[in-house]
């Protein structure tokens, strides 16, 4: 008869039991980059759709920080706030497009065909003056250019495009505005114990640099997109509308968006005569100039202060990947990525910090 109980049996040392720190910890090490692999390629593969997700967390941060100001203002509760801030939203846009949405409409059928005509123009001038281009290479560019205003045109009716993509993006927004705690609380759950306190610092002070990075980027749609739109109304400019609200849209897009629009702006300009194009031209270098010095270092120091070499790359990479849904969420993505790294070489500076004051404490102690 065996002298083992059911008891020792039981408690007996398994296959996937380890007993050696070093092979446990070793083990530990393993799984955590086979883990970060199939994150990998789950995200890969689920790209598309987790972009859509992260353009919900984008918009709801958006509306969240509207409620958070309505909130310093009105002690209503948070659902009332958010729905007040999308009711403005709503009438906003309403109003917009009812009052200026068919003069734009208009100026947006006759801009490619108006941009196409001065490309054109341009390429005889140059031709006259011993400048010779390739005809088909230009006729290639300017269709591409025009492929893109088409789509800007989209950005109008909205800034994704795609009617599914965009629903999506305001659902989700809509459901992390009103109560973002679950989710927060959900993503902490699946985290070790000991990780929780430091993922809810990080969240925080992402969502606070996320909702800080739209209102400047906001701001400063609203402030280029009426100075330009009025200042060549002022000058009798063809399609001015259109032109401050592609420039104010544009401008969401550092880096990228103001050459588009100043070149928009100045093909547009010489329709109208040498003169006309050369305001155009100081228009678009007084604006910018205002913008560069005074906008942007302000709007840089209240919000994610970005190097731009670093948000250009981040715009052509996910341009080239997810196309204009990519493209606006690139600048989002880099700031919430600053803020993580900023939050893991801060834990990794106080764990080395301790190290070597427990390791100062130990030589004393040894010492005495």
């Amino acid at each position: 008869m065996s002298s083992k109980t059911p008891t020792a049996r039981h408690h007996r040392a398994g296959p996937t039991d380890i007993h050696d720190p070093f092979v446990r910890e070793e083990a530990k090490k393993a799984l955590i980059w086979l883990g970060l692999a199939g994150l990998m390629v789950l995200a890969v593969t689920l790209a598309e759709p987790l972009m859509v997700v992260f353009g919900g967390m984008v918009f709801g941060a958006l509306i969240d920080g509207g409620a958070r100001l309505l909130g310093r203002v009105l002690p209503v509760p948070r659902i009332w706030r958010v729905a007040l801030v999308l009711i403005a939203a709503v009438a906003g846009a309403y109003w917009f497009f009812t009052y200026a949405g068919s003069q734009i409409a208009e100026q947006a059928a006759a801009f490619p065909a108006m941009v196409e005509g001065q490309v054109t123009h341009a390429l005889r001038w140059a031709a006259r003056h011993g400048v010779v281009l390739d005809a088909k290479l230009a006729r290639d560019m300017t269709e591409q250019a025009l492929a893109g205003v088409s789509q800007l045109g989209g950005v109008v009716g909205g800034l994704i495009g795609g009617a599914t993509t965009l629903f999506l993006i305001v659902v989700l927004g809509i459901y992390f505005a009103i109560d973002p705690a679950p989710y927060q609380r959900g993503l902490a759950w699946m985290l070790p114990r000991e990780s929780r306190p430091f993922f809810d610092d990080a969240f925080r002070d992402m969502g606070f640099t996320l909702r800080r990075l739209l209102f400047g980027r906001i701001f400063a749609m609203v402030i280029e997109g009426l100075t330009i739109g009025i200042a060549l109304q002022m000058y009798g400019v063809p399609m001015a509308a259109l032109l401050g609200l592609v420039a104010g849209l544009l401008t969401f897009l550092p880096n990228i968006g103001a050459p588009i629009s100043g070149a928009l702006m100045v093909l547009v300009g010489f329709s109208g005569g040498v003169n006309m194009g050369l305001y155009c031209i100081g228009v678009y270098v007084v604006v910018q100039g205002v913008e560069s010095n005074v906008i942007v270092p302000i709007v840089a120091k209240k919000t994610a202060d970005l190097a731009p070499a670093l948000v250009l790359a981040m715009q052509l990479i996910m341009g080239a990947l997810f196309g204009i849904l990519g493209l606006a969420l690139a600048d989002p993505l880099l700031a919430m990525l600053k803020v993580m790294l900023e939050h893991l070489a801060q834990r990794s500076h106080n764990r080395s910090a301790q190290s070597e004051a427990a390791a100062s404490d130990d030589s004393a102690a040894q010492g005495v």
